[in-house]
């Protein structure tokens, strides 16, 4: 069981990869184009530069999009993960101690999400294993080349 389940476990990842980035790019575009209700409820956007709420937006459009597509993973989960501890402790946190108090519950589990994928990358289904996959093979026609002597 444990060997089938560790055999699974690229395709979990980048499973868990692609949902976490659709939903953190959803926040985003709710933010900066008032899809699916916006931010009032009523398709209302965030005001253009902003601070931090138009930002906020961007990161989470941009780097729920590229975690999403698996390109780039750690660096934008970083970057992701990052906006996401300074919501949750500049924002949320002086309103009360505990998430389930200052409504930071889903700051709190990007931030975590996001840091999980800086240490396990894209897993599988991502754009990077796939651009890996070519320069790896690329790299490999070229070495098995002789150089041409003059």
């Amino acid at each position: 069981m444990t060997a089938r389940l560790n055999g699974a476990q690229p395709y979990a990842l980048g499973l868990f990869r692609i949902v976490v980035g659709l939903l953190f790019a959803c926040h985003g575009a709710v933010a900066l184009f008032g899809v699916l209700g916006g931010v009032d409820g009523k398709g209302g956007t965030a005001a253009t530069g902003a601070w931090p709420n138009w930002y906020a937006a961007v990161i989470e459009l941009v780097g729920g999009t590229l975690v999403l597509l698996g390109l780039g993973t750690r660096i934008a989960a970083f970057i992701s993960s990052g906006a996401m501890a300074y919501a949750y402790f500049k924002v949320h946190q002086p309103q009360g101690l505990w998430p389930i108090e200052n409504s930071g519950e889903g700051a709190a589990m990007y931030c975590w999400a996001m840091f999980l994928l800086i240490f396990t990358g894209s897993g599988a289904f991502g754009l990077d294993r796939l651009l890996a996959k070519r320069t790896s093979t690329q790299e490999q026609r070229s070495a098995g080349q002789a150089p041409v002597a003059a």
